[in-house]
């Protein structure tokens, strides 16, 4: 029935993300037409948080080691808004994007739901 999912980023500098997302980060991609990218994602999993007031969503993505992957990403000049941190369900920082945005990466330490 359902055959996969598609996240939308929202950005003030698309371009510049899209960019960042393909050169940077290596996704694959395809041209939907004009330069508008749509990237492969690695696989995925969906949680669901309890909320108080309006829900929010957000994306994060996961890596094996969170410091070397912050060392490679650095070294591709890549700036973090926040450096790796301890939240006990894993190692947590922050991407910023070209386009101002923010982008969670971690490390995780619970069971990975995309290994099913």
């Amino acid at each position: 029935m359902i055959t996969g999912a598609h996240v939308i980023l929202y950005s003030n500098d698309a371009d510049a993300d899209r960019a960042f997302i393909r050169d940077v980060l290596g996704y694959p991609h395809i041209d939907a037409g004009g330069g508008w990218l749509i990237f492969k994602l690695p696989p995925a999993e969906v949680a669901v948080h309890p909320a108080e007031g309006e829900g929010r969503h957000e994306l994060y993505l996961m890596c094996d080691d969170v410091h070397g992957t912050v060392a490679e990403l650095t070294d591709k000049g890549v700036e973090f808004a926040q450096p790796v941190t301890d939240q006990g369900w894993g190692l947590l920082c922050t991407i910023r994007l070209p386009g101002g945005g923010d982008l969670g990466l971690y490390e995780p330490r619970h069971p990975k739901a995309y290994e099913l």
